[in-house]
């Protein structure tokens, strides 16, 4: 986690330095501190796996073909013994039911049928999966305590959900979309200190180059005037209208001139009506979408790294204390300081605690197969200091 601004700090992290596992007790930390809720859940849920899936036979189920209902033979007694069920070599109603229930857990289709992905997991172990909830604990401790912060933002890139939090009280969430793998969404806290209402869209350089560019070679410029996209001198503050018929696009389309291009305010534009600003040299900010497609489909990890908000008003309600402003001309962008600057703290969690204990995420940054193997000894020493 980097902090932007140093009292968004957490006291747990200060009294605990940098994250080293090798120095790590296994101690649960919110038996001496204050921390976040989220912490609390996930060490319950670390204790609900190990009672459930911690305390089953850890013995290898052989590689091969898909195992399902109404089948039978040795890799299916073995896939029984390995979930704990009695003997007997069936792929029976009993087994297709813990089937589901482990891959729900483990973030799998729960559809009963042993696949290679799912006996992969079963062969990785309990203990596998109770370092990662120690990895997501760690996340967590880097989150505020309720008394550190009364009112702040939680955005999830693991589970792709924004949270508004008052008093260590969950009040509100949504979907959102973040960055891909590629253009991972950072982890760090800011304060959101205003609101950029009927934003213009400034396009990135490679958006020019790879996307806009050749479509108006193709097209010409009325691809832009249609549009209301404005070519402009710079990246200035104060770079200066020019018109789209003097510049040379295949010279842009191959890199050898570049000019600095920005949308309109419009339902179209790719910043939607809103952007929510906090500064930080990451360059990222929350934001309005007009692709609402994303979100019923679930294509959540697809941004540049910025975070698409499923529902701007109903955040910028919350956190302007009951309102949603508005800007004097829907053509010009206005920035709104909020009445008080909100914390955002930018995690990426994959174990989410549940009623039942915890479930997993898929690991779309592929940070924690890194720290399984940075961290892999002290890991498994965590997990026994816990059991």
């Amino acid at each position: 986690m980097i902090y932007i601004d140093e009292e968004l700090v957490p006291k747990a992290v200060h009294d605990n330095g940098t994250m080293s596992f090798a120095a790590w007790s296994g101690a649960p930390v919110d038996l001496f501190n204050s921390v976040n809720p989220i912490y609390t859940d996930l060490r319950r849920g670390l204790v609900k796996y190990q009672q459930r899936w911690g305390s089953l036979p850890q013995l290898p189920v052989p590689n091969g073909p898909t195992l399902k209902a109404g089948m039978s033979g040795d890799r299916v007694a073995a896939l029984r013994a390995r979930l704990g069920l009695s003997g007997g070599d069936k792929y029976d109603a009993a087994l297709t039911a813990q089937m589901k229930e482990f891959q729900s857990v483990h973030g799998m289709k729960a559809d009963g049928i042993a696949g290679a992905g799912t006996i992969e997991a079963l062969n990785r172990g309990a203990q596998y999966y109770e370092q990662l909830i120690i990895i997501n604990m760690e996340r967590a401790k880097r989150l505020p305590a309720p008394e550190e912060q009364r009112r702040y933002v939680i955005v999830d890139a693991g589970d792709a959900r924004l949270s508004m939090w008052e008093n260590g009280r969950k009040v509100d969430e949504m979907k959102i979309v973040v960055g891909k793998a590629e253009t991972a969404t950072p982890m760090m806290a800011a304060y959101i200190k205003y609101a950029s209402v009927n934003p213009y869209w400034n396009v990135p350089p490679e958006l020019v180059r790879g996307l806009i560019g050749p479509r108006v070679v193709a097209q010409g410029v009325s691809y832009l005037t249609d549009r209301e996209y404005q070519v402009l001198t710079d990246y200035s503050d104060d770079a200066q209208t020019i018109d789209p018929r003097d510049v040379d696009w295949q010279a842009v389309v191959d890199g050898r001139q570049e000019v600095r291009l920005r949308r309109l305010p419009s339902p179209a534009n790719s910043m939607g009506m809103m952007k929510f600003m906090l500064p930080n040299y990451f360059g990222i900010y929350l934001h309005d979408s007009p692709e609402k497609e994303h979100f019923t489909k679930n294509e959540l990890w697809i941004s540049n790294g910025c975070v698409r908000v499923e529902d701007y008003k109903r955040l910028a309600t919350w956190l302007f204390g009951g309102y949603v402003p508005k800007g004097k001309d829907p053509k010009v962008e206005q920035e709104v300081d909020l009445p008080k600057p909100v914390p955002v703290y930018m995690t990426y969690l994959t174990a989410q605690p549940t009623a039942n204990g915890i479930e997993f995420m898929p690991d779309h940054y592929g940070r924690d197969a890194h720290l399984m193997e940075r961290f892999g000894t002290q890991l498994m020493a965590a997990v026994r200091g816990l059991r």
